[in-house]
C-alpha cells in the first residue's frame, strides 16, 4: 500500500475483486525500487498476549484478507504480542492502578512511535479518550453484548427470568466489575464480592477450585474461545445492562495514517459504529472509569437507534436506569443527552463517592 490512495474512505465493504485490485497495486508497489512513501511489509499488528486478545486479532486478519487474500497470500501482516500493566498486575483492582486505559497503554506507546501499524482492542478496555494523534480507525461487527453467569455448582435450578436466585444466600461471587457488582447488589444486597482478574481461562480455573461461587464473564469473549458451554445463565440487558462496547472489536491506527484509515473503512461495520457512539459519548460524558458503576447499551431496530444507560452505587442501594432513541447518524448526541439525563437525577453524593482517591 505504499503510496496507494484508497478511493473508499467511510464506504461499506467493497466487492472483494475491488479490494484484490487494491491489494495487488499494494505488492507491485511494495516492491519498487524507491516506495513513494517508504512503507515497509509486512504491516505489524499489536495485540495484548492474552488468549482472547489474539484469537480478536487474528479474526480481524482473516476478515482482512478475506477480501484481499493476496494479502494474506503475501504475508503482509505480522502478529505483535505486548504485555500491558493491566495484564500483569492481576492483585488490585483497576482503579487502585491507573483505570481501563492500563491494557492499551503500552500498545498506544508502541503506535505512537511506529513500532506497529495497527492496535487490536477489545472496545470495552479502551479509554473513551485516546492519546493524542490516534483515532479509532474501525469497529468489526458486534458479537453478543451481554453477560454470563458462571456458576460452580451447575447441578442446580435456575430460573431464566430470576437468575440470581439460583445462588445461596450470601454467596462470594468472583468480580473486578462494579458495574456488575452494583447491578447484582441492588437485586441481592446479601451477596459478597471478591477480587478476580485475569484472562478467562484463569478466572474459571479459580472458580474451579472454589475461589468463589459464582462468577461473570462477557459472553461474546466465551463465544470467541470456543467456551460458550461454560455459560450457565446469559443474562438479559434488563437484568445485567453490558458495559459499553461490550462485544465490539475496535482497531486504533495513527491518525496521519490516511492510508490504513482508507483501508480499514472497507471492513467498518456501520451499525457497530453507530452503537458504539452513542455509548462511548454517554461513558465520556458520565466521565466513566472502571470505579464507576457505568452501563450502556445501544441497538438500532427498524432503522431507530435506541440507548440503555444506567448508573449506580458501588454497594447497589441506588441505581438508575433511563433509555432514549433517535436517528443512528445522530448516536453522539443521543449518548451525551441521555448522560445529562443520568446526571440530573443522580443525587449529587453519587458522583462524590466515584470522585474519592
Amino acid at each position: 500500500m505504499n503510496g496507494l490512495k484508497l478511493p473508499f474512505m467511510n464506504a461499506p465493504v467493497l466487492p472483494s475483486e475491488a479490494l484484490q485490485r487494491v491489494a495487488a497495486e499494494a505488492v507491485r508497489r511494495s516492491h519498487a525500487a524507491e516506495p513513494p512513501t517508504g512503507r515497509k511489509l509486512p504491516l505489524r499488528v499489536g495485540s495484548r498476549a492474552s488468549p482472547l486478545a489474539l484469537v480478536q486479532t487474528r479474526n480481524f486478519l482473516t476478515r482482512l484478507t478475506r477480501f484481499c487474500p493476496v494479502l494474506r497470500d503475501m504475508g503482509a501482516f505480522q502478529e505483535y504480542q505486548i504485555s500491558t500493566e493491566g495484564d500483569r498486575n492481576l492483585v488490585q483492582r483497576l482503579a487502585e492502578i491507573g483505570g481501563k486505559g492500563l491494557f492499551a497503554k503500552e500498545i498506544h506507546e508502541a503506535l505512537a512511535a511506529g513500532r506497529i501499524d495497527f492496535a487490536v482492542h477489545s472496545l470495552k478496555d479502551l479509554e473513551t479518550n485516546l492519546p493524542p494523534g490516534l483515532v479509532l480507525a474501525c469497529t468489526l461487527k458486534r458479537e453478543d453484548a451481554r453477560d454470563a453467569l458462571i456458576l460452580r455448582d451447575r447441578d442446580v435450578v435456575v430460573d431464566p427470568q430470576r437468575p440470581y436466585d439460583c445462588l445461596p444466600e450470601g454467596a462470594l461471587i468472583g468480580c473486578a466489575s462494579v458495574r456488575r457488582q452494583a447491578q447484582m447488589l441492588h437485586v441481592r444486597p446479601d451477596l459478597r464480592f471478591c477480587l478476580l482478574r485475569g484472562n478467562v481461562q484463569t478466572r474459571l480455573d479459580k472458580l474451579r477450585a472454589g475461589a468463589c461461587d459464582a462468577t461473570l464473564l462477557a459472553l461474546a469473549g466465551l463465544r470467541r474461545l470456543g467456551m460458550e458451554d461454560r455459560v450457565d445463565v446469559v443474562l438479559e440487558p434488563d437484568q445485567m445492562l453490558p458495559a459499553s462496547g461490550q462485544g465490539i472489536v475496535g482497531v486504533t491506527v495513527r491518525e496521519s495514517d490516511l492510508e490504513l484509515r482508507e483501508l480499514l473503512s472497507a471492513i467498518e461495520d456501520p451499525e457497530a459504529r453507530a452503537v458504539s457512539t452513542a455509548e462511548r459519548a454517554l461513558l465520556a460524558e458520565l466521565d466513566g472509569s472502571c470505579r464507576t458503576p457505568i452501563g450502556g447499551y445501544a441497538r438500532i431496530e427498524n432503522g431507530v437507534l435506541k440507548l440503555s444507560g444506567m448508573i449506580a452505587s458501588e454497594d447497589g442501594t441506588f441505581l438508575l436506569r433511563r433509555e432514549i432513541e433517535g436517528a443512528p447518524l445522530e448516536a453522539a448526541r443521543l449518548g451525551t443527552e441521555l448522560a445529562d439525563e443520568l446526571r440530573r437525577d443522580t443525587p449529587a453524593h453519587i458522583f462524590d463517592e466515584m470522585r474519592r482517591p
